[in-house]
């Protein structure tokens, strides 16, 4: 079922039932459309990567509303990623760090860490300010395009997906930047909309 997102919350009711039933969602965000579920649902999980065709080797990054959810999910926060996300977020940067040992999650095989980003867009934010931290990956299925449009996203998961939130076209098909700080010095693993001077010019990479 699609709901048009018109900045008004209650457009999301739909997408909430179906995370509390454990279902998918289509997103918008800032780069492309993303599919998502409970990120603490360990079935829930399972079936976001058996709908994308992709294994447990390549876990989902988890999307969060606000900057101090990252504290809550991160083992350690250096100061350059804060002054990373307190430069970037919410926008297309994605940060790994080593993930708190206590959450109750399986994300796949992680190797303890975990891929956090709060996406620039309204719709998601309100989204995630409202249930929690989703895992979320690009909407589309293994080696295809990722959906720049919910119609895109209908195509490729159908029924699978309990609830699509539609807010017109994503400015895609750029991706976030990645950045490591799991290890002694921060390292950009993936270049994408955020250059690596611009990254430079806030922390040393």
């Amino acid at each position: 079922m699609i709901s048009e997102w018109s900045g008004n919350e209650s457009a999301l009711d739909q997408a909430v039932r179906a995370l509390e039933k454990g279902g998918l969602v289509v997103l918008p965000t800032d780069t492309v459309y993303g599919i998502g579920a409970d990120a603490f649902n360990h079935d829930a999980v399972a079936r976001l990567l058996a709908a994308k065709g992709r294994g447990r080797e390549m876990p989902p990054p988890v999307l969060v509303g606000h900057p101090g959810v990252l504290d809550a999910l991160a083992a350690t926060v250096p100061q350059a990623v804060r002054d990373l996300i307190a430069a970037f977020w919410p926008g297309a940067l994605t940060i790994i760090v080593q993930a708190q040992p206590s959450l109750a999650w399986d994300l796949g095989e992680t190797a303890g860490t975990v891929a956090v980003r709060m996406p620039d867009h309204p719709a998601a934010l309100a989204l995630l300010r409202r249930y929690g931290p989703l895992a979320v990956t690009s909407a589309n299925l293994t080696g295809q395009p990722a959906a720049e449009d919910c119609a895109t996203a209908l195509e490729y998961f159908g029924t699978n997906v309990a609830a699509y939130v539609d807010a017109g076209p994503t400015p895609g098909p750029t991706a976030s930047t990645i950045v490591d700080a799991t290890g002694p010095v921060l390292r950009i693993v993936r270049q994408g909309v955020i250059l690596a001077e611009q990254l430079r010019e806030v922390a040393e990479l």
